[in-house]
């Protein structure tokens, strides 16, 4: 897996909320996730991020997320239903939260999202 040089400081965590404006996209309800997606674009270099999070509230330490570049021209063919797969099929993404015991760290291929 190539990880990319770090051009802002969204691309390196712990990530910060206030760093970016958000546009929610919908609930990806697929075998029960009811996960929310959202566009996350950083307010200091304009990069684009499509944000995964799901988190099974009959469980502690349950919570993931996923977050990965995505372009203008992709937007419009993604949906909450489809975030998953676009995010597996990307060359990397960045992925954390209490399922994993971290704030952030590369990663490809398979995402963990059902129990």
């Amino acid at each position: 897996m190539h990880i990319p040089e770090a051009k802002c400081k969204c691309f390196i965590p712990p990530f910060y909320f206030k760093d970016y404006t958000e546009t929610y996209l919908g609930q990806d309800n697929t075998h029960g996730r009811y996960a929310d997606v959202t566009l996350c674009t950083c307010i200091h270099c304009g990069t684009k991020w499509l944000h995964y999070l799901v988190e099974y509230e009959a469980f502690s330490q349950s919570g993931r997320w996923y977050k990965g570049i995505i372009t203008d021209k992709e937007l419009p063919q993604i949906d909450p239903e489809n975030a998953v797969v676009y995010l597996e099929n990307l060359e990397w993404y960045i992925y954390g939260g209490s399922w994993f015991s971290c704030a952030g760290q590369y990663g490809k291929g398979k995402m963990q999202v059902d129990m």
